[in-house]
Formats: C-alpha cells, structure tokens, sequence
C-alpha cells in the first residue's frame, strides 16, 4: 500500500500541512477538489493550511485512493510548538493542535523549544523524506531527535560539539536507563543529523556505541512447523503462514505481494521493493500455488489488488497485526513453546536450507540481504553443525560409568 505523510511545515509565516508521498496526478487533482492544496518549490511537497477540515479531507481523500495514512510528523511538530502538556480535560473547545498532541502518546514530551530548533527538526524531516527513507524510519528518527531538541529546551543544536554529545549519551545511558537498542536507534538519528544535514563530517567518529549482543536466530523444527500447518483450518490463515515459510518472506512482504507478482509460468514470486527498496525473485512452491488458488477461488470478496487483502476494505491489504495473530494462534494450538512470532518462520526457511546443503550465497539472495554477514548468523545455529560434535560428558561416561 502506498503512503501519505502529514508533517508540520511552517511556511510564507503560516502554519501548513505538508503532504509527501510518491507523485500520482490523479491523486493530486483528487486532493486539489477537497482542499486549497499549493506545490512548495522551495520544500519541495503540497501543502495545505494547518486546521481540522483540511486534515479531515485528507484522511479521506487517503482512504479513498488506497493510502495509508502517517501524521506522527504532524502530532510532532504542533506538539513542539505547544507550551506544554495538553490535557482534554483543560480545554472547553479543544484547538485541532490540542486534540492531535493530546491522542498521541509522546504528549508527555511535549515542550518549548527554541524557534531555531524547530526550524532544525523541520529541515531534518525534509532531508530523510528528499533521501526516501521509508516512513518507518522517518518517524522513528524525528521520534529520537525530538526528544534531544526537548532536553536542550533553548540550546540551538547545531552548536553542541563532540564533547557534549558524549555527556548526553551518558545521560541516556545512567540516568533515562534507555536500552542498548534504543540507544543504537537515538545515535544514529543524531548522526544523520550532524553529518548529514548539517554536514559535520565524521562528527561521531570518537562517539562510543554500545556493544551490540549477538543474538542467534530462533529457529522452528521441521516437525513443530508441520504441526502449526495442520492445526490451521482458515485456508487464507495457512495460505499465509505457507507463503512466509516456503519463500522465507517477512510478514511485510507476505502482506505486501500482490496477485500480479505471483508468476505461475515461470513458478516465481516477485517481492517489490522490500527492506531498502531492494526488488528480488523468489521461488514459487507448487504447494503453495495450490493453497493459493484454492484460497481465492473461495475468497469472498475476491482481492482485487493484493493476494491478502482486508474483507472489510476491498483494495486494502491485510494488516500485520492479523498476520502475527493467527501465528500465535496456530503456534497454541500446536503446543510449540518457544519465544518465538511468525518472524521466526524466515529464520526457519533460511537454517533449513542449510541443513539441506545449500550455499550461503544463494540463500544471501533469497532473503534479500545486503551483507552476507547477516546470513551467516544462521551458521551458528544449523543442527547439523552442533550433532557432529561430541559431548564430552557423553565421552566420559563411556570411560567411567557415571551416578545420577
């Protein structure tokens, strides 16, 4: 599904909404019939003036033409420019501003910064959605940045040197307790700042990161996998769990494919634009285009656009959530125990191949990896590897007969 991005924009001294998604005409024009919608030159987006009807239309004009709708940029710049804490319960009429920041949960940050760091946080936005980063990310960077610029209150960030970044990474660290995950995603939000919007060239370059733990893998056994199959009776919930699985495809992927990508002849499946907007190939099992055309053929409404798509909006692909839901519910009904969401389904695809004896490389490509380090994790935990060696307390009780 494609995205529409609502972000705060102050522009010509007038708060606006600016919009940034992938360029339709038809959806301009459809926008244009709803709204005062103007093209910036200088931001380079459409944007409309900041109130509570225009955002209506926009929402639905999103809803109509397919789009999923993201406005954290939006909550967080009019909470930025807000002097505090918006309660519903202050307010007798409440702004559009107020009862946006006051239904998002970052609210209790919410604070005055300095008008030179909002103008900052603004360029920030601009600069990851001119370099297309997904809206993933760019709502999680502005997330991380925003409460940086809420700590430095009336300090301009652009002023801060190497020294004092230091100091405030021992804060995040021993006194907010932020985990090494979050502390990981908050660095890198600030070094896309300082080298890349300012253009301070190696500013982190002494700045110490955490040490990232080796996490292996959890990986699902062929029989446990066959178990949950079996304990499926919804032919749309196996048909999904089987495409996770057979092509080792995350559940973004299984969500996004569509019934154009699924090339029977040539017994291919076409994964568009996937993590880094990297398009790959993937096989197509003959077990899996049977389930699936056995799925559609008792769809009902028949998907239009996407393999799975949503019954109650036609069009509308199958959220993730649903997807991660009915692997709990098949991983219960199977009595599998491990810690483990319907992820593990491609750890799975990528360790069972190995055990098969396929080459790393071919599997690097099936997955879609960058770097075939991150293959190589699924080394550690083929079964094959660990059988082959012998267990020294088993050794030792061929020699002396042990008591237990």
């Amino acid at each position: 599904m494609k995205t529409l991005i609502c972000r705060f924009l102050v522009h010509r001294g007038k708060e606006n909404i600016a919009l940034d998604f992938e360029p339709e005409k038809t959806f301009v024009l459809f926008l244009r019939k709803l709204i005062a919608l103007s093209w910036s030159k200088q931001n380079r987006c459409w944007y409309c003036l900041c109130n509570r009807n225009n955002f209506e239309q926009i929402k639905k004009a999103a809803l109509q033409n397919n789009y999923s709708i993201d406005y954290h940029l939006l909550k967080f710049g009019l909470e930025a420019k807000l002097p505090g804490p918006v309660r519903k319960s202050d307010l007798v009429e409440p702004s559009f501003e107020a009862t946006l920041v006051a239904n998002t949960s970052q609210s209790n940050s919410a604070a005055r910064m300095c008008q030179i760091n909002a103008v900052e946080l603004e360029n920030f936005v601009r600069h990851l959605v001119l370099k297309s980063y997904s809206p993933s990310t760019i709502r999680t960077y502005t997330n991380e940045l925003l409460q940086f610029l809420v700590i430095l209150k009336e300090v301009p960030a652009h002023t801060l040197d190497s020294d004092r970044m230091k100091n405030y990474l021992q804060y995040c660290h021993q006194i907010l307790h932020l985990s090494d995950a979050t502390l990981h995603s908050r660095i890198n939000a600030l070094k896309f700042y300082y080298e890349q919007v300012l253009g301070k060239e190696k500013f982190f370059w002494d700045v110490p990161r955490p040490k990232k733990p080796l996490q292996l893998p959890k990986v699902l056994g062929e029989r446990e996998i066959g178990r949950m199959f079996n304990s499926i009776s919804n032919i749309k919930h196996k048909a999904i769990l089987f495409t996770a699985y057979s092509a080792g495809l995350r559940v973004s992927e299984v969500i996004n494919l569509k019934l154009k990508d699924v090339d029977s002849d040539r017994m291919q499946l076409f994964i568009e634009k996937a993590k880094g907007k990297k398009d790959r190939y993937v096989g197509l099992s003959i077990l899996l285009l049977d389930v699936l055309r056995a799925y559609i053929k008792k769809a009902i409404p028949k998907p239009k656009i996407y393999v799975f798509e949503n019954p109650m909006n036609p069009g509308q692909q199958y959220s993730i959530r649903s997807a991660q839901k009915i692997f709990e519910k098949a991983k219960d009904r199977a009595f599998v125990n491990k810690d483990i969401g319907i992820h593990s389904l491609r750890h799975s695809f990528a360790t069972h191949l190995l055990e098969k004896g396929i080459d790393i490389k071919y599997i690097k490509e099936l997955l879609g990896h960058f770097n075939i380090k991150t293959t190589e994790r699924y080394l550690h935990v083929r079964k094959e590897t660990l059988v082959n060696i012998p267990n020294l307390l088993d050794e030792l009780n061929k020699s002396v007969t042990l008591e237990w």
